[in-house]
């Protein structure tokens, strides 16, 4: 079973094994993460529509819960275009211990191709897309998911790690 829809068919702008683009953004509390602060681990980056609403909320749940990411040691970083006091309400709310940044004017996003058209239930709008990405500790793209399901999807990234870490050679 996968967790990408069948319009996910669209070639990413980033391709597997290629360097992630590095980034700076403030999370809630105004600190600068920067992809190299979190050399050597893998990291999940999850782009978000907007924080406290229903699918983004059981996402942030769901990779907050997930205990094989924990078991994996891998860094969780959520990414919308919300500010610093949306994103501080709703990591306090669901006691998120991982950081939200904010992307204000969308320019990261959109350089990984996270925002623009989409089409939900048969309404095409532009905006964020939920989409994740996995990085691999030496800096590189591991996968993608363009069109996230939210349902599994924690899981499914965990089990990526667990494949990569294996071709790696890694137990």
């Amino acid at each position: 079973m996968t967790d990408l829809s069948p319009t996910d068919t669209q070639t990413s702008v980033l391709q597997p094994g290629q360097p992630f683009p590095d980034f700076a953004l403030p999370d809630a509390q105004g600190q600068v993460h920067r992809l190299a602060d979190y050399s050597g681990r893998y990291v999940v980056l999850y782009v978000y529509p907007k924080d406290d609403t229903p699918g983004c909320t059981k996402e942030a749940c769901d990779f907050r819960d997930n205990a094989l990411l924990k078991g994996h040691g891998a860094a969780i970083l959520g990414l919308s275009a919300d500010d610093a006091a949306s994103h501080s309400q709703f990591a306090e709310k669901y006691s998120l211990p991982f950081p939200l940044l904010s992307d204000d004017g969308a320019a990261f996003l959109r350089q990984i191709g996270s925002y623009g058209t989409k089409n939900m239930y048969g309404k095409v709008t532009e905006g964020i897309k939920r989409q994740t990405f996995l990085i691999g500790p030496d800096g590189r793209l591991v996968k993608s998911w363009l069109a996230v399901k939210v349902d599994g999807h924690a899981d499914h990234v965990a089990a990526a790690i667990e494949k990569d870490r294996a071709a790696q050679g890694q137990a």
